[in-house]
C-alpha cells in the first residue's frame, strides 16, 4: 500500500475514529484531521506544486492528562504513519552534551523503516514460514549423497514431504534440532553522527567474518522462532525497503513534540542561556521550517514532515517561544479540562476504558467484577475532586482511585475466585472520601 492509500481517510472518519478512544476535545480532533486531509489532497496535486503545500504544523495547549499525546498516538496507529513521540526537554543546544534535535529525525526514519519492514513481513508471511519449515526439515533429513538411485530418490522425497508437514502441523515441536543462525550485528546509536555510524558499521564488517554463523540446539518451536530473522533476510529486499521507510518519513511521518513548554522561556526568568531552553528552540527551527538531515539510510528532507507540539503552558506563555518558533505552529488548539462528567463518559464509553481493563485483568482469574452506574459517578465526582485539591492531572487521576478501590479485592483474587464482585458507591466512598478530603493526604497517596 503507498503512502496515498494510507492518508485516503475523511476527516470525519478520522473524527469518529478517535471518538472511541478519547472523549470531548472535538477542536483538537478536527485540528488534526484536517491537518492529515491536506497532506492526502497535497499527493493530489502536480508535482510542481506538490512541493510549495507544506503541512500546518499544529501546536495543542492544555493541562496534564487531557488527551493531547493520545491524540497524535492514535491517529498515527490507524493510518499506518510513521510516528514518534518525544520530549523537547531531553534535548540540548549544539555544542552542549546531550541529544541534538536532528536525532528525532533519526528516530523517525528508523521508525518508518520498522513500519515498512513489518509490513513486508506480514506480506511475505507464508513464503517466510515455508522457508524455516523448509530449514529445519533439512536439518531433521540431511540431503542424500550424489550418485544414489531413482527409487531412493524418490523414497527420499517422499520421506521429506511427510516431515515437512509433520513440522509444519506441530508435531515435532518437542524435538531437538541443531540450526544454523546469522550472528546479529549490534546496532548503532542513532545519538551518534551519520558519518561516524558508517565508520563503525564499516569496521564491524572487516572484523566479522563474512556472513558468520553460530550454531544453537534448540526445540524445533524455539527453531520456527529463531529462523524467521534469517528468512526475512533471505526473502525481503532490504534496499527497497530502505527506499520506501526514507519516502514514506518523508511525506508522511509525524513527530510530536511533547512538553515544547519546558524549552519556553519567560521574561521574567534570567536563565536565557540555558542550553536546553531557546537554544534548543534555535535549533528547532530548521528542522520545522525544511532541511536536510543525515541519516545512516541516507539523507531526509524535513520539508513535508507533520509537527505536532504540546504543552501544559503552566508556568509560561505560547508567546514565550522564540517569535519564529511560534511562527512555525500557525494552527492552535486549546483543550479543555476534564469535569467530573467527562470523567464518567472516559469510564464508560471509550473503547478500551480503563474499567474493561481491570475487568479483563480479573477475568483471567476467575473473578467477574461489576460496577454499579452510580460507582462509576461517584468515582469521577471524587477523582475530579482530587485533581481540583491537589494538582491536575486529567484522566491519569482514575488510574489511582480505581486501583485504590481495586487494591483489596486484586490481591485477594484467590478468595474470590469463580464469584462475581459488585463495586458499590458505598465501597467506592469507603475506600476514597476521606483520602480526598484530607488534601495533605491526597497529595501523596492520590
Amino acid at each position: 500500500m503507498n503512502v496515498q492509500d494510507k492518508l485516503n481517510m475523511t476527516p470525519k472518519a478520522i473524527v469518529q475514529y478517535l471518538d472511541e478512544y478519547i472523549i470531548g476535545q472535538k477542536n483538537a480532533k478536527k485540528s488534526v484531521a484536517i491537518a492529515l486531509r491536506n497532506r492526502y489532497r497535497r499527493l493530489c496535486l502536480p508535482k510542481e506544486l506538490q512541493e510549495e503545500v507544506t503541512p500546518k504544523n499544529i501546536l495543542m495547549i492544555g493541562s496534564t492528562g487531557v488527551g493531547k499525546t493520545e491524540i497524535a498516538r492514535r491517529m498515527a496507529k490507524i493510518m499506518g504513519l510513521p510516528f514518534i513521540k518525544v520530549e523537547a526537554s531531553k534535548y540540548t543546544e549544539v555544542g552542549f552534551v546531550g541529544r541534538d534535535v536532528e536525532s528525532m529525525v533519526r528516530d523517525l526514519v528508523s521508525a518508518s523503516i520498522n513500519l515498512v519492514e513489518n509490513e513486508h513481513q506480514e506480506a511475505s508471511k507464508e513464503k517466510i514460514e515455508d522457508f524455516v519449515i523448509e530449514k529445519i526439515t533439512q536439518r531433521l533429513l540431511p540431503p542424500l549423497p550424489n550418485g544414489v538411485s531413482e527409487s531412493k530418490k524418490q523414497e527420499y522425497e517422499s520421506s521429506f514431504a511427510k516431515m515437512k508437514q509433520r513440522v509444519k502441523n506441530g508435531e515435532m515441536d518437542d524435538a531437538k534440532v541443531q540450526i544454523e543462525l546469522s550472528k546479529k550485528i549490534i546496532d548503532s546509536d542513532n545519538n551518534m553522527p551519520p558519518e561516524i555510524i558508517k565508520v563503525q558499521e564499516s569496521i564491524i564488517k572487516v572484523l566479522s567474518k563474512e556472513q558468520e554463523k553460530i550454531k544453537k540446539e534448540m526445540h524445533i518451536k524455539e527453531a520456527k522462532e529463531a529462523l524467521k530473522q534469517d528468512a526475512s533476510e533471505e526473502i525481503l529486499d532490504f534496499e527497497m525497503i530502505k527506499i520506501e521507510g526514507l519516502k514514506r518519513a518523508q511525506e508522511a511521518g509525524v513527530i510530536f513534540i511533547d512538553e515544547i513548554d519546558k524549552v519556553a522561556v519567560s521574561s521574567k526568568e534570567g536563565t536565557r542561556q540555558d542550553p536546553s531552553k531557546e537554544g534548543v528552540q534555535r535549533d528547532l527551527l530548521p528542522i520545522v521550517e525544511g532541511s536536510m538531515v543525515n541519516t545512516k539510510y541516507g539523507q531526509v528532507k524535513t520539508d513535508h514532515i507533520l509537527f505536532i507540539a504540546a504543552g501544559a503552558f503552566h508556568l509560561s506563555k505560547p508567546s514565550d517561544l522564540i517569535p519564529e518558533l511560534q511562527g512555525r505552529f500557525p494552527l492552535r488548539v486549546e483543550l479543555d479540562s476534564l469535569d467530573s462528567e467527562r470523567m464518567y463518559q472516559i469510564l464508560t464509553q471509550t473503547k478500551t476504558s480503563i474499567i474493561k481493563q481491570y475487568q479483563a485483568l480479573l477475568q483471567t482469574e476467575n473473578v467477574r467484577i461489576e460496577f454499579d452506574d452510580k460507582a462509576l459517578r461517584k468515582l469521577a465526582e471524587l477523582s475530579y475532586e482530587a485533581n481540583q485539591k491537589t494538582e491536575d492531572i486529567g484522566a491519569r487521576r482514575l488510574h489511582t482511585t480505581i486501583e485504590r478501590v481495586l487494591e483489596d479485592i486484586s490481591f485477594d483474587a484467590d478468595s474470590y475466585q469463580g464469584q462475581s464482585v459488585r463495586i458499590t458507591e458505598a465501597l467506592v466512598d469507603e475506600k476514597l472520601s476521606d483520602l480526598v478530603e484530607n488534601v495533605d493526604l491526597a497529595r501523596y497517596i492520590l
